[in-house]
């Protein structure tokens, strides 16, 4: 009779596994080797400009010398610089404006688009509308600060063809309308990126239960909300965290269009931070803004990652 014995590995010396490992190294030595600009590039204008704000954020720095001030420049952000006070409202405004359209709109498109019998409609469908994600959002800005022009802008230019001249604004230098102005900014909203997120994430949605649920008599609607939704929470989330930081940390259209004004009516943090920092030289100061940003930012998104949930949440395989 043969019999067969399985004889477990024994496990390696603590010598054996560090022989093991510097002979895994001198044998990938080339692998490493070409690995290192990278790690290099990375070390010197990514992790190290992180480290620098944290640490010079509690001194009064002007890019040469400095002075420790300790908490000084966080208590010079709530106490005496007003531009920064009114900043805070302001980007509240745009962050929760700019997020319910960010989770709306492009999802409402991608519905539309996913439900097209037609694949190559949809396919159509999809490219014109990830067409504008080309464009440099720079020159989108240019044309939107063209239609807000008060004299040869395109709003006010139909308003006075059609007899509304009492109407007409200065669109962006109306205290009450200017942060409006640049919250409607990039409408109709369909993020192109946004868009892609969704239609991926409904694509991946098991068509089992699309099946189930015509069964079960569910109206489009009532799918909508009992499938779609929490099968696609993850994309949600995505989106969530990726319009959040992107909002907090923005200021390129408001420093183009308004450059903060008129007074503050549009300022934010990322434009304070811009004009201590290049304006002003108060690079500590700059930084502090830049680490209190950070510390909200990593807050919200934790707390959206790990405590908000669907009952459902779908990972493909």
């Amino acid at each position: 009779m043969n019999t067969t014995q399985s004889i477990a590995p024994a496990s390696l010396a603590p010598h054996e596994k560090k022989k093991s490992l510097a002979t895994r190294l001198r044998k990938s030595g080339a692998v490493y080797l070409f690995l290192l600009p990278t790690f290099l590039l990375l070390a010197v204008f990514t992790f190290y400009p992180i480290v620098s704000a944290f640490w010079h954020a509690f001194f009064r720095w002007n890019g040469l010398t400095s002075e420790f001030v300790g908490l000084g420049n966080f208590r010079e952000m709530f106490v005496i610089d007003r531009a920064f006070q009114a900043s805070l409202p302001n980007v509240f405004k745009l962050t929760v404006f700019r997020l319910v359209v960010a989770m709306t709109v492009p999802l409402l498109a991608a519905e539309v688009i996913f439900s097209l019998r037609s694949s190559r409609m949809a396919y159509f469908w999809r490219v014109l509308l990830v067409v504008p994600m080309v464009v440099p959002f720079v020159v989108m800005i240019l044309v939107w600060l063209f239609i807000y022009d008060p004299q040869a802008g395109i709003i006010n230019t139909i308003l006075r063809s059609v007899g509304l001249d009492d109407w007409t604004q200065l669109w962006l230098g109306d205290i009450r309308l200017a942060l409006w102005c640049i919250g409607f900014f990039q409408f109709p909203w369909v993020s192109g990126l946004n868009l892609l997120i969704y239609l991926a994430g409904l694509d991946s949605i098991p068509h089992e239960l699309f099946d189930a649920a015509a069964i079960d008599g569910a109206s489009r609607i009532r799918r909508f909300f009992s499938v779609d939704i929490p099968m696609i929470m993850g994309q949600i989330k995505l989106i969530f965290i990726m319009t959040l930081i992107t909002q907090l940390q923005n200021f390129q259209d408001v420093l183009i269009f308004t450059n903060g004004g008129p007074g503050h009516a549009t300022m934010v943090p990322g434009l304070v931070l811009y004009h201590s920092a290049f304006f002003y030289n108060k690079m500590g100061y700059a930084s502090a803004i830049g680490v209190l940003l950070f510390i909200i930012i990593f807050v919200i998104t934790v707390i959206n990652m790990r405590f908000i949930r669907s009952d459902i949440e779908y990972t493909p395989e």
